[in-house]
């Protein structure tokens, strides 16, 4: 089982920026994708952006409408890091971002880290 520990959230003023960290430990190249989902009303989450990966090579990369342009997601695969540098931060992205880790196995997910923005 992976296990996902993110770290970055915080207070932030509209219009500023945040960049999300996602440790992964247990994770090897049966990785199929990895992405960052927002935690939505009744208890369901809305994805973010999400990174498809084959081995070494990052793939395909889907980013919600709403974050097109303003969010970008990566990962170091050396240090086993996902990231997601938010700019020109909106009360609308407020909210607690989760990790999520997907392979053959299934998908694990992280405890969430939350970002609050002011106006």
């Amino acid at each position: 089982q992976v296990q996902l520990f993110e770290t970055g959230g915080g207070l932030v003023q509209a219009g500023g920026s945040l960049r999300l960290s996602c440790a992964a430990s247990g994770s090897d190249d049966s990785t199929e994708a990895m992405g960052w989902y927002r935690l939505a009303p009744g208890n369901k989450r809305d994805l973010v952006a999400i990174m498809f990966i084959k081995g070494r090579y990052i793939g395909r990369i889907n980013y919600a409408d709403s974050v097109k342009g303003r969010f970008t997601i990566s990962r170091d695969s050396a240090k086993s890091t996902l990231y997601l540098q938010m700019n020109s931060l909106t009360s609308e992205d407020a909210g607690t971002y989760q990790c999520t880790h997907q392979g053959p196995n299934g998908a694990s997910w992280g405890q969430g880290t939350q970002v609050t923005v002011s106006s």
